[in-house]
């Protein structure tokens, strides 16, 4: 399993804000420059987030982007489900298990294997939160 730019990017910007924005907007610009990342490539992933209800954004020189709860709520987890979808290694586990290959799913054999990467990366994932990641 590979994250995607989308997500390491996204992610970066989510701390970006956690540790810089205290409440206060933050333009992606500022985070473009400081990170070295495309503004516009930004702005795509932003849309999602704000759909989610993960960030707020605020029009006029003062406006930016801002986190939509505290810090302390929000999980590495969150964003990157936004950003990717599911974060199950496979289709008959996680999420939405409608979509099994296998004739009978129940009777996998490798179904296990699945389940508990499924369940050690979201574990992990949902534990990180961004007010710590902000921190240090």
């Amino acid at each position: 399993m590979k994250i995607s730019t989308r997500s390491r990017y996204g992610l970066r910007a989510m701390v970006e804000l956690a540790s810089k924005g205290g409440g206060r907007c933050v333009a992606l610009k500022a985070i473009a420059a400081e990170h070295g990342m495309s503004e516009y490539y930004l702005e795509q992933l932003f849309a999602p987030l704000k759909k989610a209800g993960l960030v707020n954004s605020v029009r006029g020189a003062a406006g930016g982007y801002r986190l939509a709860r505290p810090a302390d709520e929000i999980t590495a987890g969150d964003i990157i489900r936004v950003l990717e979808g599911s974060l199950s290694p496979v289709d008959c586990v996680g999420d939405d298990t409608a979509t099994c290959a296998a004739a009978s799913c129940d009777n996998c054999s490798t179904k296990t294997v699945w389940e508990r990467l499924h369940a050690g990366v979201s574990g992990v994932l949902d534990t990180i939160y961004l007010s710590e990641l902000a921190a240090g």
